[in-house]
C-alpha cells in the first residue's frame, strides 16, 4: 500500500466516523433537518422504518461502519462506496443552502454543501482505486483474449496437423495398409 492511501483513507474516513456516531447518539439532534429529504423517500421505499430517527441511525450505523472499514483499509472500494451512499442524503438534508434566508446563513450552508461535494468526489475516486492491481474488468478482457489466442493456436496446430495425416491416410488406403 502506497503512502498516500496508508494516511489518505482514515483521514477521508474521520468525518464519517465522528458524524456517524453523533447521529447514533443523538438522532433527534439531526432528525427534523433530515424530515424533508427522509419523509419522501421513506414513502415510496416500503422496506425503510417510518421514523425519521430510525433512519438517521441506520445513516450513522452505516457511516461509522464504512468510515472504520476505509480507515484500515480493509474492503476500501466497498467502504467508500457505501460512505458516498450515505453522503448524498446527508448533504442534502444537512446544507440546503437554497433555502436559507440570511446571507451569512446561505454563504455557510454553501461552503460545507461545496465540502460535502469534494468529499463525495474522494469517495468515488476511492471507490474506483485498484490500489495498483488491474481491475477485475481489465482481467477478465485480458483473461479472454488469452482464451482467443489459446483457440488461435489450438486451430491452428490442428489443420497443420490433419493436412500431413490425411495425406498419409490417403497414401495407407492406396497401399491396402
Amino acid at each position: 500500500m502506497s503512502l498516500l492511501r496508508f494516511a489518505g483513507r482514515p483521514m477521508l474516513a474521520s468525518m464519517f466516523v465522528a458524524g456517524g456516531m453523533n447521529s447514533l447518539r443523538s438522532p433527534e439532534a439531526v432528525a427534523p433537518a433530515a424530515e424533508p429529504v427522509v419523509r419522501p423517500v421513506a414513502d415510496r421505499v416500503a422496506v425503510l422504518p417510518d421514523r425519521t430517527e430510525h433512519l438517521v441511525r441506520i445513516n450513522g450505523a452505516v457511516q461509522v461502519v464504512g468510515g472504520v472499514l476505509l480507515g484500515l483499509g480493509r474492503w476500501p472500494r466497498l467502504s467508500a462506496l457505501a460512505l458516498a451512499v450515505t453522503l448524498v442524503p446527508t448533504t442534502l438534508a444537512g446544507h440546503r443552502f437554497w433555502e436559507a434566508e440570511e446571507p451569512s446563513d446561505r454563504v455557510q450552508q454553501r461552503i460545507h454543501f461545496l465540502k460535502n461535494v469534494s468529499m463525495l468526489g474522494g469517495l468515488l475516486i476511492a471507490a474506483g482505486d485498484t490500489g495498483g492491481a488491474p481491475s477485475l474488468l481489465w482481467r477478465g478482457r485480458h483473461a479472454a483474449r488469452g482464451l482467443r489466442h489459446d483457440a488461435r493456436v489450438v486451430r491452428r496446430s490442428v489443420r497443420a496437423t490433419a493436412r500431413p495425416a490425411a495425406v498419409a491416410g490417403g497414401v495407407r488406403a492406396k497401399l491396402g495398409v
